[in-house]
């Protein structure tokens, strides 16, 4: 039997011991419950936000009939029979989207968990970690790698969509592809015992188009690639090494675009940054540094950049040494008067957290950041909604409340573009119709 299908067979089995477990405990954590969609289902709240306009209605009401919205607006049919839902002094939100996560890392020393730590065991605590997040009221994200479980992410992402178990809506990379001694590779062990790398190996065009069809085969929505590392700061100045030329990520781009696929890119800085921007990759992302040529095309092309704020944070607060913590603050600083930049040029902004190293269902503090580095509670919210649903390619199906939409909705207390970490303390989700937490 193949690596590859140990893999798929440990993971469908940890997915059957994670389904009893969860049913153990469904309905237990912060007071939430899952109840089956009723035929016809009224939300009722304080405010209700237009995250295109930014307009708020006084009341806000859904009408919500099996998974989908039927109607929003302060005063919404209210059908005969239908279930009556008072959320009280909250306002009605669209499911926000995490367009950067890893469902299979948890808080702690991520290089040995991913060598410690057996597929199956790790693939129970993604479905953990899947349940937090949309209990915090993620109802859709994008996984950015599974750190060396190769497909796993595959049976999690169907276990979601067939049912079994509550998580939000999911895009999966599979295993992420690297260079040989790149970003994810296996630096520092004894060479004797042949540590495996944490993404699939590419060192070439001919090889990434291997890679990618591998990824593709065994249930991606879409391709990961590391594009620079590692990081330093000299002197106070930037640098990063770029992984694959940009004719090899062009190639990338074309090989996954020749089944209908996207790339996205790991990517700190020059010039991988530009690299990836010229092949035409469908978002950049932690993007430290981008040049003005970069920016230029990223608006023209408009490839998303995702910041990634949480992460550079968690490191700085969580240092393994003093001087990791000096590099990691500095590294947030230089982000923070670099996304002011980014702003200015007008380049297209999703949300992603990079969570996974810091607690799944604690990822709203990116918002927080966000507009801290100098975003709007509005822009803010539009990059976790609408734009969200455009990388993630749900467009037209999520990310704005409106009739024909799959209802995904939250509730917050009080008014988010007056305070935008309210949406840290989310009191309500919906996803597909059906309630998660109430």
């Amino acid at each position: 039997m193949t690596t590859r299908r140990i893999v798929a067979t440990l993971a469908i089995f940890a997915l059957y011991c994670a389904s009893l477990f969860l049913s153990a405990i469904q309905g237990q954590t912060n007071g939430s419950q899952v109840s089956s969609a009723p035929r016809a289902m009224v939300l009722h709240a304080a405010r209700l936000l237009d995250v295109e306009t930014g307009r708020i209605s006084t009341p806000g009401e859904i009408l919500v009939q099996g998974d989908l919205i039927a109607e929003v607006g302060s005063h919404v049919t209210h059908p005969h029979e239908s279930e009556f839902i008072d959320l009280g002094d909250t306002t009605l939100l669209p499911g926000l989207i995490d367009a950067h996560v890893h469902l299979f890392l948890h808080p702690g020393a991520e290089d040995l968990q991913t060598v410690q730590e057996s597929v199956p065991q790790r693939t129970i605590l993604a479905t953990i970690a899947a349940r937090d997040d949309l209990f915090a009221g993620f109802t859709a994200e994008r996984d950015m790698g599974t750190e060396g479980a190769g497909s796993a992410d595959t049976a999690v992402r169907n276990a979601i969509n067939d049912g079994l178990m509550p998580g939000p809506r999911l895009r999966i990379s599979g295993n992420a592809i690297d260079i040989l001694g790149g970003h994810e590779d296996a630096i520092g062990y004894n060479p004797a015992q042949h540590v495996l790398s944490n993404a699939t190996y590419a060192n070439n065009a001919e090889e990434l188009v291997t890679a990618i069809r591998g990824e593709l085969k065994e249930g991606a929505d879409f391709i990961k690639i590391y594009e620079t590392g590692p990081d330093k700061i000299v002197d106070g100045r930037f640098s990063t090494p770029y992984q694959y030329t940009e004719e090899e990520l062009t190639v990338a781009v074309h090989e996954a675009a020749r089944s209908g696929h996207r790339v996205a890119v790991h990517a700190m800085g020059e010039p991988g940054t530009l690299y990836a921007a010229r092949a035409g990759v469908a978002s950049i992302d932690h993007a430290l540094q981008l040049s003005d040529e970069t920016m230029r095309l990223m608006r023209e092309k408009q490839i998303f950049a995702v910041p990634t704020f949480t992460i550079f944070e968690y490191f700085a607060v969580h240092p393994n040494t003093p001087a990791q913590g000096a590099r990691d603050n500095q590294l947030l600083d230089l982000h923070a008067q670099e996304f002011k930049k980014q702003l200015a040029a007008g380049i297209p902004f999703a949300v992603g957290s990079d969570v996974g190293p810091f607690p799944h269902g604690t990822q709203a503090r990116e918002f927080v950041l966000m507009v801290k580095f100098g975003m709007s509670p509005l822009a803010a919210l539009q990059a976790g909604t609408l734009n969200g649903a455009k990388l993630l390619g749900w467009q037209n199906q999520i990310g704005a409340l409106k009739p024909g939409y799959d209802a995904d909705i939250i509730a917050v207390p009080g008014d988010p573009l007056q305070d935008i970490s309210i949406l840290q303390k989310v009191s309500f989700v919906m996803k597909n119709g059906v309630i998660y937490r109430k």
